[in-house]
């Protein structure tokens, strides 16, 4: 919402640790583990562009900003004890920091 983008509540929402999303840029699919009721709208996302998509019922489960170095999933990552599939997320996330931090010339 803080991007202009609105928000809805899903029917069932999302629960458990079997959800399949799909990560557009590589086609990879991901099993993720989710607890959530709302899902962002993807029509009129005037900052961000979609980067993940459930497979169940089609809804964004994540984005990247154009304007500023950011990124989120509506999922969870780090879903010890599992799944891992997203772990990439971690590595990604330290690199966009320190590409933040060279460009504001903080070391």
């Amino acid at each position: 919402m803080s991007l202009g983008a609105r928000a809805f509540k899903l029917p069932f929402g999302h629960h458990g640790g079997n959800h399949p999303v799909r990560h557009l840029a590589t086609g990879q699919i991901e099993i993720t583990s989710q607890n959530h009721n709302f899902a962002v709208d993807a029509e009129g996302l005037p900052a961000a562009d979609v980067t993940h998509v459930n497979l169940n019922d089609g809804v964004v489960e994540g984005l990247r900003c154009r304007d500023v170095p950011a990124f989120s999933v509506q999922y969870h990552p780090e879903a010890g004890p599992g799944p891992h599939d997203a772990r990439y997320l971690f590595d990604e996330f330290e690199r966009l920091m320190a590409g933040s931090s060279r460009m504001s010339g903080a070391r």
